[in-house]
């Protein structure tokens, strides 16, 4: 049995690791306010693109006229012989069961496609993500060829890439849920449009964590590409919080101040959904063809920007609730431990006031 110095060592220490957590409760919450505030703003934004594509195509035909092809590579259907899952994580821990229900919903999802025979690219976005999905399979293997020309005076470069399994890590992007930027995310958009656009892979997948509030999230994996129909999203696969958890959440959201609630819808929120949608004859300053090639990347774009959003808010949360339990815990052990230090003290008393009295009466 411990002694009474040794239990003190431990309330102490349990005390200082309660303070910790009960900070990092404190900072992830304030983080978690600014990143819904940050999602909602991009809100009108993605509501404003998807109702003038909306109503192009619905003033435009979809096919060109002197080709029949469709106007834009995006909305081409193919059969899905190879596929494109970006993962989205997080990139730090002591956020309870986050990452790990990512990354469990994407294996699962990325196992039932290469069942059916399908060639799989992985793209993860986070650290943990990368962690964890590149210890299953093996990243892709590119080689860089060099041609000259022109007399040597011109240099043509090409990447080559070797397949070596049907699943394989295509790419990694470090670094970019520290801050997000739409730059960046257009970088990663421009990358994934055009090996659509050759015909490399035929189908695209986000797996994040789809965030409403504290309570209403849910881990998802949703179809980006090809683009069936404008403003909606097409989920493959849903799983929803427990009921458990949404009571672990709902009390780290209490006791931080953060609203439970769906924020309501703001006033230029109501506006955006009205844009470009009165039944009227607009004038297209140029062709649907152009207008397709221009605006579709934004769109795919708004689509990635907003599911990085969502989960970087979905991590603030997760991480709030699971110092919110580590906090109480740590409260309940420093109970337990106290109980434990007065009858171990008690004792002591006991086993000394025993002592004296035997010592008194053997005299």
């Amino acid at each position: 049995m411990a002694n009474v110095l040794d239990l003190r060592r431990r309330i102490r220490s349990v005390k200082n690791t309660r303070q910790i957590t009960k900070a990092m409760k404190m900072v992830s919450a304030a983080k978690l306010r600014r990143a819904q505030e940050r999602a909602l703003q991009a809100r009108p934004y993605a509501q404003m693109i998807s109702n003038v594509l909306e109503s192009l195509v619905r003033r435009s035909d979809m096919y060109s006229e002197d080709t029949g092809d469709i106007r834009h590579p995006l909305l081409v259907e193919r059969e899905e012989k190879s596929a494109l899952v970006v993962v989205i994580a997080g990139d730090k821990g002591f956020a309870g069961a986050f990452n790990s229900n990512i990354t469990k919903a994407a294996l699962k999802f990325i196992q039932e496609r290469a069942a059916r025979g399908q060639n799989i690219d992985i793209e993860p976005i986070g650290r943990k993500a990368r962690d964890l999905i590149g210890k299953k399979y093996p990243a892709a293997v590119y080689e860089k060829k060099e041609e000259r020309y022109d007399n040597e005076l011109s240099t043509h470069y090409e990447v080559i890439r070797h397949r070596a399994a049907p699943i394989e890590m295509s790419g990694d992007h470090p670094g970019l849920l520290n801050k997000v930027s739409i730059e960046e995310v257009s970088q990663l958009t421009h990358s994934i449009i055009e090996r659509y656009t050759r015909a490399e892979i035929d189908s695209v997948y986000l797996v994040f964590n789809e965030f409403k509030s504290v309570i209403a999230q849910r881990v998802v994996v949703e179809k980006l590409l090809p683009i069936r129909k404008l403003g909606t999203h097409e989920i493959t696969v849903a799983e929803e919080m427990s009921e458990e958890q949404k009571e672990a959440a709902a009390h780290a959201a209490k006791t931080a101040g953060v609203s439970l609630t769906v924020p309501e819808e703001s006033v230029i929120e109501s506006e955006s959904k009205k844009f470009g949608t009165a039944e009227v004859d607009y004038i297209f300053g140029q062709a649907p063809e152009r207008l397709f090639r221009h605006l579709m990347p934004r769109y795919v774009t708004t689509q990635i920007f907003h599911a990085l959003l969502e989960s970087v808010a979905a991590e603030h949360a997760a991480r709030m609730t699971a110092m919110d339990s580590a906090t109480n815990n740590a409260g309940e052990m420093i109970d337990a431990l106290s109980l434990e230090m007065n009858r171990v003290r008690q004792a002591a008393i006991t086993k000394e006031i025993i002592e004296i009295v035997s010592g008194a009466a053997a005299l």
